[in-house]
């Protein structure tokens, strides 16, 4: 509930500069209150783009605290080389396919019922295999006292939203440690010496900041509706329908898969120029891996 307050300051004077059809969305802003709050909430991505255009919110400023992750300069597509790259700040490897994975949970429902959530970001080997727990060292267990550490707290905000645990399994800081311990530390240009006068565990900003900053931009629950495909406790889709409307969205495959035949992920692939901080994503098609969903009767619950 936290970063919808917060946004509605930052938001009002943007929304009020903009063109005269943000007027109504300005009115909405300024008279929305924890009380008359809907459970279906309005989609942060959709805030974003009527003050941003398509860009993603801006939940923390990079370098604002802290060092600045080296500077990169002709780099090279990840998961195109064809001899080693020795710089691996400025190159993803061998994790060099990034995977932001997302969630629909609804036994027990979690986030907004109009929202997928946030899984995390997993680095590929570039053919669907997959490096874990690459650094001991860090394997941090306080995620959220390190954001507030650097001032993150609209990031961690936003994440205690759209980056949440099955209550069944633990909480949400255990999840964000999991992922980060996991895959986190799996991507090479996230490593420490990838940075110039470094600060501890900023780097862990930074994983979290750019994963929330591509799931801003991957909206599946749009994506599926635009199609006709909507949760429903009846109805049932195949999946070639659903795998034609993500693909349909970013020109490119992403891999769904299902618990019991329902609907429970969704897994979308990027080629990176540069670093994950600082460098440039670009989609690119599913390598590796298999979708779990049946063919037909593929059921999308409502949460």
């Amino acid at each position: 509930m936290k970063i919808y307050q917060q946004l509605s300051d930052g938001l009002q004077d943007r929304a009020l500069k903009a063109s005269s059809s943000l007027s109504a969305f300005a009115a909405s802003v300024q008279n929305y209150s924890v009380e008359n709050m809907p459970y279906t909430l309005p989609s942060i991505r959709s805030i974003a783009k009527l003050a941003f255009g398509s860009a993603p919110l801006a939940l923390y400023n990079n370098g604002v605290l802290g060092g600045a992750p080296d500077v990169c300069t002709n780099t090279q597509l990840s998961c195109h080389n064809t001899t080693a790259v020795a710089n691996t700040c400025c190159f993803n490897a061998p994790g060099g396919l990034l995977q932001q994975t997302q969630f629909w949970d609804t036994d027990p429902a979690t986030g907004p019922t109009n929202s997928w959530t946030i899984h995390g970001l997993w680095p590929n080997n570039c053919d669907g295999t997959y490096g874990q727990y690459c650094d001991e060292s860090r394997q941090y267990t306080n995620i959220t006292a390190i954001l507030k550490s650097y001032g993150a707290t609209a990031l961690l905000s936003y994440m205690n939203t759209y980056w949440l645990n099955d209550p069944d399994d633990g909480t949400n800081e255990s999840f964000w440690e999991h992922e980060w311990g996991k895959h986190g530390t799996c991507i090479s240009t996230l490593d420490t010496k990838c940075y110039t006068n470094y600060t501890p565990q900023e780097e862990v900003v930074d994983f979290f900041n750019k994963t929330t900053q591509l799931f801003q931009t991957l909206d599946t629950y749009t994506y599926l509706s635009a199609a006709g495909i909507v949760p429903s406790s009846s109805k049932t889709y195949t999946l070639s329908a659903i795998n034609a409307a993500l693909k349909k969205a970013r020109g490119v495959s992403a891999i769904v898969q299902c618990s019991d035949g329902a609907l429970d992920e969704a897994w979308y692939y990027f080629d990176v120029k540069g670093s994950v901080q600082t460098g440039t994503f670009v989609a690119t098609n599913q390598v590796g891996g298999s979708s779990s969903c049946p063919a037909t009767g593929v059921k999308y619950l409502p949460k």
